[in-house]
């Protein structure tokens, strides 16, 4: 069995699970050529839950009537609960593990994955902290809260910074970012897993889910992944995009004290000003430790 087809079978397993602890009627899984999959019922009402592999990944289908109640239901056990209903506030799991990253689109500097564990009660906390989004926070902001999120969740986070030349090394392995950044997301996921039990995690969505969970070992293998547009909105991974930022910050801070210069995020005009400036003083060896090379803007630097 190929590592896609094994993934698909160990998803449609986690959801019959999830299934029987939730009294929800389910039939045995069963597999054709393409996919496993299984139905769910109640009274005159079915549903059926399709997991597809293929060359592209795993690919998860709930085929029914939309507007009935069980399809509501079943679809927030597979995709995740909905993020906002116009007069309801954001519904998050119990306790869950967040994770986001920082640094994708910068030409400069590492890229940053993390990774937070949060129950009720740190979530509460979390809030009252100023967690958000950390796209809408300054970097002082950003600096004093990622203190404040690592004193409320004690040792329930995990950070993991990839630097340019260990990530420009990963890169020539994997050939594709999301790749890179579902083993990344995983690795975190399984150091959190070896401190705190959660039966859920939640991440921005950057690819197929297949990416985050093809990597995943013993510790995650049951774990129930949603990957969800602006999942920001959800506090555990608005703390995990917070803590990313402040330790993608605190490189730039090191190596613009080091290099007596000031390196520019993102990847604009002015960025590959700065690089074509930085190769001309440094010399075109220093690149590899600084910069991600597979982005065109080497190319144009070179």
């Amino acid at each position: 069995m190929n590592p896609i087809e094994l993934s698909a079978e160990k998803i449609i397993n986690t959801y019959y699970r999830l299934f029987v602890q939730q009294g929800i009627n389910v039939s045995p899984v069963s597999k054709s050529a393409y996919n496993y999959e299984v139905t769910v019922s109640r009274s005159n009402e079915k549903l059926k839950i399709q997991v597809y592999f293929g060359k592209r990944g795993n690919k998860v289908i709930l085929q029914g009537n939309k507007e009935s109640k069980l399809y509501q239901k079943v679809s927030e056990i597979v995709f995740g609960p909905k993020l906002f209903d116009a007069n309801d506030e954001l519904s998050e799991p119990e306790n869950y593990i967040g994770t986001d990253e920082s640094g994708k689109g910068d030409y400069f500097g590492p890229l940053v994955i993390a990774g937070v564990f949060a129950d009720k009660n740190m979530i509460s906390l979390l809030k009252k902290a100023g967690v958000r989004d950390s796209k809408e926070l300054g970097d002082s902001a950003i600096k004093k809260i990622a203190y404040e999120i690592k004193e409320i969740v004690g040792n329930g986070y995990d950070i993991i910074m990839i630097s340019p030349e260990k990530y420009n090394e990963l890169y020539e392995k994997f050939r594709n970012v999301n790749r890179l950044l579902g083993w990344a997301h995983a690795k975190v996921l399984e150091n959190i897993l070896l401190n705190y039990n959660a039966a859920e995690a939640i991440s921005d969505k950057f690819g197929d889910e297949s990416y985050i969970r093809n990597s995943l070992q013993e510790k995650g293998k049951n774990i129930l992944l949603h990957q969800i547009t602006k999942a920001e909105k959800y506090t555990a991974v608005a703390a995990a995009s917070i803590l990313a930022r402040d330790k993608f910050n605190d490189w730039f801070e090191k190596k613009n004290r080091e290099l007596k210069i000031q390196l520019p995020k993102g990847a604009s005009s002015g960025v590959e000003q700065t690089a074509a400036s930085v190769k001309k003083i440094f010399g075109g060896e220093i690149m590899n430790k600084l910069v991600k090379l597979h982005f065109k803007t080497t190319q144009k630097i070179l």
